[in-house]
């Protein structure tokens, strides 16, 4: 039997942050992995640039069912401290929208970077090696038996991650593990989602499919988020809708204001009194695409000019623009969910160091656990701050 200070179960961002925080501080670190490579989310990311955290990082942007969970690791390991951490490597990267940062090249080069900050720090990694049982002995030492042979360990980390993605190699078993140790585990569900449509609504807007427009969505529980939403063949996407999916519950309905920023009633009353000749087809296709007016509209309504639209009519045209309510059939799934809502109750760790209260030795780090970040690089960054928080307690 190999013993080792620390066994990290998981080679994603997490774990492999806290490997190398570990290492530092002179513990001999193990990461055990079934995957072929370290880092397979983190490549994918960002369609291949990784979004790698925000500029603004506030604990209002991750959802947890303790709020203040998250506040102590985030403040302790901030972003611009990993901002320093990508700058010392030397990786160029860009500033998007609402602060999101990205690699200017590639994805890989958060993987390297972790990878040497690991090597630099005398943490080892193993990869393709298969979990089998886990175990704690009467001396509160762990034992690990793997498909090659059996490990011992004086603090276990579990980095193993959620259910999103599972073509990467996503699996239940941190939350198996947590309730294996006793620790509740609450429901999970796919975030960070597109929605798809009813079938009558999917012969209806399919043809819109790629057609994307600026929108503001609002949730039943008031929470709301003006991105770009897109119309894609399964559903709705984009930006908007991933926000939104985190704050939805099957069969709520979401309601959409496609002119963000404009006051519907006021816009269709100048041009009522400016162009009153003018026919509400062409009035709509100023501001949103043609395709999208048709599906959206009556014919007979669109034909209509502006000064023929009777007071009931003008009223519901700006309700409709402004809060088109609409019931969706559900989610992708976890397929193409970026993360999972939900896992190990925060209420069972330690928020200083992500260790388990009940079971000393054990900790739990990343999105194993019940917190979930808006889209934007929150995830990374609560990946790192848990990582480094356990990385200091191990």
């Amino acid at each position: 039997m190999k013993h080792h200070d620390v066994i990290i179960i998981g080679a994603g961002a997490a774990g492999l942050m806290c490997a190398a925080t570990a290492g530092y501080r002179g513990r001999d670190v193990l990461v055990l992995d079934a995957a072929k490579q370290a880092g397979k989310k983190i490549l994918i990311s960002g369609g291949g640039r990784c979004n790698f955290t925000n500029q603004k990082v506030e604990p209002n942007n991750f959802i947890c069912g303790n709020g203040h969970f998250v506040k102590s690791a985030l403040a302790r390991y901030r972003s611009s401290d990993f901002i320093e951490l990508v700058e010392r490597h030397g990786i160029e990267y860009h500033e998007r929208d609402h602060g999101q940062l990205f690699c200017n090249d590639s994805a890989k080069e958060i993987v390297t970077m972790l990878q040497t900050e690991c090597e630099w720090s005398g943490a080892k990694i193993k990869l393709r090696t298969e979990i089998g049982k886990i175990t704690q002995g009467d001396s509160g030492k762990f034992e690990i038996a793997t498909d090659q042979q059996i490990y011992s360990c004086d603090s276990l980390v579990i980095a193993t991650g959620g259910l999103s993605m599972p073509k990467l190699g996503a699996s239940p078993l941190g939350y198996h593990l947590a309730e294996q140790f006793g620790l509740k585990v609450l429901p999970t569900y796919a975030g960070l989602v597109p929605f798809t449509w009813q079938p009558e609504q999917k012969l209806k807007f399919e043809p819109l499919s790629g057609i994307a427009v600026p929108s503001t969505i609002t949730a039943k529980d008031g929470t709301q988020f003006s991105e770009a939403l897109l119309f894609t063949h399964r559903g709705l996407s984009g930006p908007a809708i991933l926000q939104i999916s985190n704050f939805w519950k099957p069969g709520e309905s979401i309601s959409i204001n496609l002119l963000p920023g404009i006051d519907a009633r006021a816009a269709i009353e100048l041009v009522l009194a400016n162009h009153p000749k003018q026919n509400l087809r062409n009035t709509l296709s100023h501001w949103l695409p043609k395709r999208l007016v048709e599906a959206l509209f009556d014919e007979a309504l669109l034909n209509k000019v502006m000064n023929q639209l009777v007071h009931k009519e003008l009223e519901q045209l700006a309700v409709d623009l402004e809060s088109w309510e609409i019931l969706m059939n559900g989610t992708e799934g976890y397929r193409t969910a970026e993360v999972t809502l939900g896992g190990v109750d925060t209420n069972e760790l330690s928020s200083k160091s992500m260790e388990a209260k009940s079971v000393p030795g054990l900790f739990f780090i990343g999105e194993v656990m019940d917190v979930s970040g808006w889209l934007g690089g929150f995830n990374f960054q609560w990946a790192w701050s848990s990582g480094v928080a356990a990385g200091q307690a191990v």
